[in-house]
């Protein structure tokens, strides 16, 4: 029975490219919102919608994050994503997680079986190793070209982020953010995407997944400063989420978001040249779009 409560917004990363092709891009995203929507109308959670629908984005490789992600100046595929659960606020994220498929997975795994919210590195790999996630037997044959792309435009390498929230029948709201980092990254580089308060948030007012600059993003503390802004400050999302990107812009910084409020209501402002993007609306429609 169709639903108009629940709602699902995806991002596949700000700065994209005016003159590329993104059907393919556009077609994945509908194709992700539209699964997501059956599962949350059948009753499933926004937590687990939001985490099946991330690691979705990372196995196609068209984004740069999972396998379409770029490695550092060493040649190494560092990656990173955070989960936050809005009812409760349990969080979960990697940092320089080599030799995973799927971050998202192992950042659930840090907000279930851990009293931690993130980890890094070679502690978050042999975490990663202990709960019997997936991992990269050869990473030459297993990342795709997908970062190569974008690797040759300059800025727009910097944000390829994918984020997921969603809003499921019991009023939950759950927010998911991973990413591959910008190309040529210096090694051990950490950007916004697995920090909770700045590439991901997710309480009982607001869930946001930003993209984009992500040392900008954290220094604005983007994802806690909308919540904030509506919570404190009486903003509607509609204030609030631009408001919080024209501080980035302020740093010096570009990108886009996207957020959900617990009333329903949409936001996916962006900063860039343009911003992956879909969701399902109060309607039932899906809309999709890069520009």
């Amino acid at each position: 029975m169709p639903s108009s409560r629940v709602r699902l917004v995806i991002h596949g990363g700000a700065g994209a490219l005016p003159n590329r092709d993104f059907s393919r891009e556009i077609a994945h995203m509908r194709g992700l919102i539209e699964a997501g929507r059956d599962r949350l109308q059948a009753g499933a959670a926004a937590l687990d919608v939001v985490v099946e629908t991330i690691a979705g984005l990372e196995a196609s490789g068209l984004y740069v994050a999972g396998r379409g992600a770029s490695a550092n100046t060493d040649g190494i595929y560092e990656l990173d994503a955070s989960l936050m659960h809005g009812p409760t606020r349990r969080a979960g994220g990697v940092a320089s997680l080599v030799g995973f498929a799927s971050p998202i997975r192992a950042a659930r795994a840090v907000m279930e079986h851990t009293p931690h919210v993130l980890l890094a590195g070679r502690g978050a790999a042999a975490f990663a190793a202990r709960q019997g996630l997936e991992a990269i037997e050869d990473p030459k044959a297993w990342f795709t070209p997908a970062w190569r792309e974008t690797a040759i435009a300059g800025t727009a390498a910097q944000m390829g982020t994918v984020g997921c929230l969603a809003l499921d029948e019991r009023g939950e709201l759950a927010a998911g953010t991973s990413t591959g980092g910008i190309f040529g990254k210096l090694p051990g580089r950490v950007g916004d995407s697995p920090i909770i308060g700045a590439g991901a948030w997710a309480d009982d007012t607001v869930a946001v997944s930003c993209t984009g600059q992500g040392e900008m993003f954290i220094r604005a503390a983007v994802g806690a400063q909308i919540a904030f802004r509506m919570r404190f400050g009486g903003q509607p999302l509609a204030a609030a989420a631009p408001a919080a990107l024209e501080e980035v812009r302020a740093l010096g910084g570009e990108g886009g978001l996207i957020a959900l409020s617990a009333d329903g209501d949409i936001a996916m402002p962006y900063i860039s040249k343009g911003m992956k993007r879909a969701c399902l609306g109060p309607d039932g429609e899906i809309t999709v779009a890069v520009f």
